[in-house]
């Protein structure tokens, strides 16, 4: 079949004649409305009243031409114009006339836009919709650069939310949302930069809590009519951006309060989809409940932010780690689960910035930067060691051998480790002693060793009823003793003195002659019942 030349392609090239032409009719829509009136050109009636007119005309005769044969591409193109050159009139009279008090200019222009989309459903054409939308949400800055213009805009937003719950129109989703968001978000960052006045703060976090509630709860409406329309979700997804940089308008305390109750918010919406109970009730889909649930943690750091310092920074986000994980060994979501894994993550990277290893080495840092707060820290760090092992025992593995849970156990104890020298080095600071530092040094050695001990004896009593975890229980105890005996001789030795350093040499070699000993019990009842059973086989 010969291929058709483009300038045959008749539908293809009247869509683009047509798109040309509302775009050009909308621009001279708006030079008769702002440019007229920068030149002093007519008076202000004659040209909100030619505008309006000229809107008009252009929808009714679109109306005439849709219902003739081959006039559907037309006929929206018309009507698209009509109305969306309606919508910026509005607009003009709102904002620069002032003719209309701002709340009745947005309810003629949610009037107007109502009109549009509810034509394009009645003729079943996402086009018209996308059109009219855009049409208005593209040329309204020209209109008006005011805040006001993200009223005008999240009007367009709020108006298409009843045609997405009954159409599955995925362009309208992004262009009914994207405008606002934009807008929003530019007005935010000029009002950083500009320091604005509390009346226009206000405003724009007013416009921020708009679109995010616009968008969520049109999307909760879509979604629970269409659970597959990942395009809607998408979408919140964006809707939720300018309430998340918001708090940047504001002090510290005052931001933190703002984005954690948005948190809660999201994180509500997340948990109801991950809840079986509630799940046919609320019918949330997951793409919704993962998307909500990674603002909502955005939302949920940024509060932590906002009300921590440096030193306290590491309690908060660990914290919230423990939550999260507590959520993903309970409900298995492994979604939570990650979301924990981050949080600890940053929890970690702040912590160590300044409990990191020359300050736990060196006495005179550690005095600076080590306390309490340290001290619970490293506690939680060490929550988490345990809680992640419940976690991860919670989830199915693939091989089924317990080889994750043997390659994430190394780098737990490692964690744990270091967190438990944390703990005793800070709170031997803490003490205010002139030897707390030493005492705490000598505690964690004793702790690794203690620690080590316990992984020995466990897995000794393993051996006969799981090989797997006699193995990794073994391996774990016999890695920490070694890296007991080398901090032992290479850092206590050197730096500990006096009854400190023989407490810390009689604690551990009394703990390995006790594993020791028990090590070689265990080993020849061992050999000695594989003796028996192999003399009973034979008899």
């Amino acid at each position: 079949m010969p291929h058709t030349p483009w300038w045959q392609q008749e539908g293809m090239i009247s869509r683009m004649l047509a798109v040309a032409g509302v775009g050009v009719t909308l621009i001279g829509v708006v030079m008769l409305l702002v440019l007229a009136a920068q030149a002093g050109l007519f008076g202000p009636v004659p040209r909100v009243l030619a505008g309006a007119m000229f809107s008009a005309a252009l929808v009714g005769t679109g109306m005439r031409v849709f219902g003739r044969a081959g006039g559907r591409v037309g006929g929206i193109a018309l009507a698209a114009t009509g109305i969306a050159g309606a919508y910026l009139d509005v607009v003009a009279v709102s904002s620069i006339y002032d003719w209309l008090y701002p709340p009745l200019g947005l309810a003629v222009a949610l009037a107007v836009a109502a009109g549009g989309v509810a034509l394009a459903m009645h003729w079943k054409s996402q086009p018209l919709a996308v059109l009219v939308v855009a049409g208005a949400a593209v040329l309204s800055p020209v209109v008006t650069t005011d805040v006001v213009l993200l009223a005008f805009l999240i009007v367009l937003q709020l108006a298409c939310v009843p045609v997405q719950w009954d159409r599955d129109w995925p362009f309208l989703h992004v262009v009914r949302t994207l405008p606002a968001v934009l807008a929003t978000l530019l007005a935010i960052g000029v009002a950083v930069f500009d320091a604005a006045t509390h009346d226009r703060v206000y405003r724009l976090l007013a416009a921020a809590v708009a679109i995010a509630v616009v968008g969520l709860a049109g999307t909760i409406l879509v979604v629970r009519r269409r659970p597959g329309d990942f395009t809607a979700t998408i979408t919140f997804g964006l809707a939720t951006l300018p309430l998340l940089v918001a708090p940047a308008l504001f002090a510290r305390h005052t931001g933190a309060i703002v984005v954690a109750v948005f948190a809660v918010v999201l994180l509500l919406v997340a948990a109801l989809s991950t809840a079986s109970k509630l799940r046919e009730l609320v019918r949330i889909p997951g793409h919704l409940g993962l998307v909500a649930a990674v603002a909502g943690s955005f939302a949920l750091l940024e509060a932590g932010i906002g009300v921590t310092e440096v030193q306290t920074l590491p309690i908060a986000l660990f914290l919230v780690a423990l939550g999260f994980l507590g959520v993903a060994g309970h409900q298995r979501s492994r979604v939570a689960a990650g979301i924990a894994v981050a949080f600890a993550a940053v929890g970690a990277l702040v912590y160590l910035d300044t409990v990191n290893p020359e300050t736990l080495a060196a006495q005179h840092f550690a005095q600076e930067r080590l306390g309490i707060s340290t001290a619970l820290a490293a506690v939680l760090a060490l929550a988490l060691v345990a809680v992640g092992a419940w976690c991860v025992r919670k989830f199915p593995t693939r091989t089924g051998d317990g080889t994750t849970e043997s390659i994430l156990w190394i780098p737990a104890s490692v964690a744990a480790l270091y967190a438990v020298t944390a703990a005793t080095v800070s709170v031997g600071v803490a003490t205010g002693l002139s030897d707390g530092f030493v005492v705490g040094h000598s505690a964690a050695t004793i702790l690794w060793m203690a620690a080590a001990t316990g992984a020995l004896l466990f897995g000794l009593r393993n051996l006969a009823r799981s090989a797997p975890v006699a193995k990794l229980a073994l391996g774990s105890g016999l890695l920490v003793t070694a890296a007991a005996l080398v901090k032992l001789f290479l850092f206590d030795l050197a730096t500990l003195d006096g009854l400190v350093r023989v407490a810390a040499f009689l604690v551990v070699g009394v703990l390995l002659l006790t594993v020791g000993t028990r090590y070689a019990r265990a080993f020849a009842e061992a050999g000695g019942a594989n003796r028996d059973s192999g003399d009973k086989v034979a008899h």
